[in-house]
């Protein structure tokens, strides 16, 4: 492995598609700093990075808090240049329309979209002065549709990709990659397991063409970074191809 002069931030370095993000990032060089708001959950990715000789920073962050994405991105680019932010909070909850209280709203709005705005902003703050850089918005097919008990969810996610297009209008001319991944399927995850399980029943998880691998997300954040600017994208849809659209 060549260590890269450089860093990737990973905002929202769950278990599934923000670890495989950190792991695909550390194996091609980076040293990456990988957020969440428990700290502590980030252990078993911190030991299988360095296992495999990769660099990995951990810190606990709330990415609704200024201050605190501010500090972890300054953080990040005191210790090489921040070439990557990856900005992969997630937020996906369904209530009814009558079920979804202001707080529940507010809270999923805070988490989808101010957080992203927080990140790419502060993430161009720094990028802007070396004319170059790479930041990335994870979406979800709720960024392009609501979905009966999504009005939370979807809404968080319109705007979302809303800040991520303007940014890239803004700062592509000044040679910084903005783009918005918009993951079209169920990713293979714990949570979206039970849940299939629990309104379809166990043959709803016999077919593994319809989730989306959490490596494959990564593998395709990785190809949007080696795009040269001569063909960037600005909106990748991705979905395993037993998935119906």
């Amino acid at each position: 492995m060549q260590k890269r002069d450089a860093t990737v931030a990973v905002i929202g370095a769950g278990d599934y598609i923000g670890a495989e993000i950190a792991k695909k990032f550390a194996a091609e060089g980076f040293t990456v700093f990988a957020g969440r708001r428990d700290g502590a959950k980030l252990e078993p990715l911190v030991k299988d990075i360095e296992a495999a000789g990769g660099s990995i920073v951990a810190r606990a962050l709330d990415a609704r808090k200024e201050d605190e994405v501010a500090a972890f991105l300054n953080d990040a680019d005191k210790h090489a240049p921040l070439e990557v932010t990856i900005f992969n909070v997630g937020a996906n909850v369904n209530f009814p329309i009558l079920e979804t209280t202001d707080r529940v709203f507010r809270k999923v709005w805070e988490m989808a979209c101010w957080a992203g705005f927080l990140a790419g902003r502060e993430s161009a703050r720094l990028m802007l002065p070396r004319g170059k850089g790479n930041i990335f918005f994870t979406g979800a097919t709720a960024s392009l549709r609501g979905g009966s008990g999504f009005a939370a969810f979807a809404s968080a996610k319109f705007g979302l990709r809303g800040v991520a297009q303007s940014m890239a209008r803004e700062l592509g001319p000044k040679n910084i990659h903005v783009a918005h991944l918009i993951i079209d399927s169920g990713v293979d995850t714990a949570w979206v397991r039970e849940r299939r399980e629990q309104l379809w029943g166990k043959e709803a998880l016999n077919n593994p063409d319809l989730l989306m691998p959490p490596a494959s997300v990564a593998a395709s954040y990785w190809q949007l970074y080696q795009q040269p600017r001569s063909a960037w994208t600005f909106e990748l849809e991705i979905r395993p191809f037993g998935e119906k659209w």
